[in-house]
């Protein structure tokens, strides 16, 4: 489980910022803390949407995907970190 959640914890994440009446999506580093709060949250969303019967089922696959790099709590931590990349140039508008 540890393994798993080490994986799915993400480095960097973007937050909205309001600017002369656009709105950036500004790249931030994550605290430890949130990390792991981010990881568990996107595992547990992930199993809810799997196949298989049982929440047991689904819990353990889902894990088991994320501790070999796969699954969709991994492809979730992949996405935030694509969105924080394409969105580094606004990185100076953070305070």
């Amino acid at each position: 489980m540890k393994k798993a959640v080490n994986y799915v914890k993400p480095a960097m994440e973007v937050k909205p910022r309001r600017i002369g009446g656009s709105t950036y999506q500004i790249p931030i580093e994550v605290s430890p803390h949130r990390k792991t709060a981010l990881a568990i949250r996107w595992i547990l969303k992930a199993t809810k949407s799997r196949p298989e019967k049982t929440i047991r089922e689904k819990l353990a696959a889902e894990l088991i995907a994320a501790s070999n790099k796969e699954g969709a709590a991994i492809k979730k931590r992949e996405d935030t970190h694509r969105m924080a990349e394409a969105n580094k140039a606004f990185a100076s508008y953070m305070w």
